[in-house]
């Protein structure tokens, strides 16, 4: 076999274990991530506001919760699937945030999937931040965004970020930001 012959039998391989290949879903996580810019913060001029927290959801028990006791605090909600893999990709940050702001930043990291997937899910990534089922057909005081879709809201309601993409959430821009909103 030729030796060029050889190098182009190998990159095939090499794009193929991208699709076939569990190699490929970790190499799509790693460039998702590598890739994921800091989110964009709403100017205060142009930031909307939510009109009311009547919002029901249920916690990782299973238990009926209300988004009305995040009444005036800083909150960060995301939107994912354990299947979805910007979804995926972003949860490590997420993770990051959790640890570094729980206490001071009410989270509500939301899915629309059974409990056993995401148990499962959970369980095997080893997070640890609490896991927010949204009740499908329940109205919402916010759009409900497509995974990995994310807002934070400070403790007025004011809609900071509006992210439709992933994200880097652990980067300086964000902790500077939800610092000085926790200060507020």
């Amino acid at each position: 076999m030729k030796r060029q012959t050889f190098f182009t039998l190998l990159i095939i391989a090499f794009v193929l274990s991208f699709f076939v290949t569990p190699l490929g879903d970790f190499s799509k996580l790693i460039l998702n991530r590598i890739f994921a810019t800091a989110p964009t913060i709403i100017q205060p001029d142009n930031r909307g506001k939510i009109d009311s927290y009547d919002w029901r959801l249920k916690d990782e028990k299973w238990n009926f919760i209300s988004f009305e006791k995040s009444k005036g605090k800083v909150v960060f909600i995301t939107f994912w699937a354990s299947w979805h893999l910007p979804s995926k990709a972003q949860l490590k940050d997420v993770q990051d945030l959790y640890e570094r702001y729980k206490g001071g930043i009410d989270f509500y990291i939301i899915t629309n999937e059974e409990r056993a997937p995401v148990e499962l899910f959970m369980e095997k990534q080893g997070y640890t931040f609490p896991v927010t089922y949204q009740i499908v057909g329940d109205p919402s005081p916010i759009q409900l965004l497509e995974p990995p879709g994310s807002y934070i809201l400070d403790k007025k309601g004011a809609i900071v970020v509006h992210q439709n993409a992933i994200a880097d959430w652990n980067n300086d821009s964000v902790h500077e930001l939800l610092d000085t909103l926790t200060k507020e």
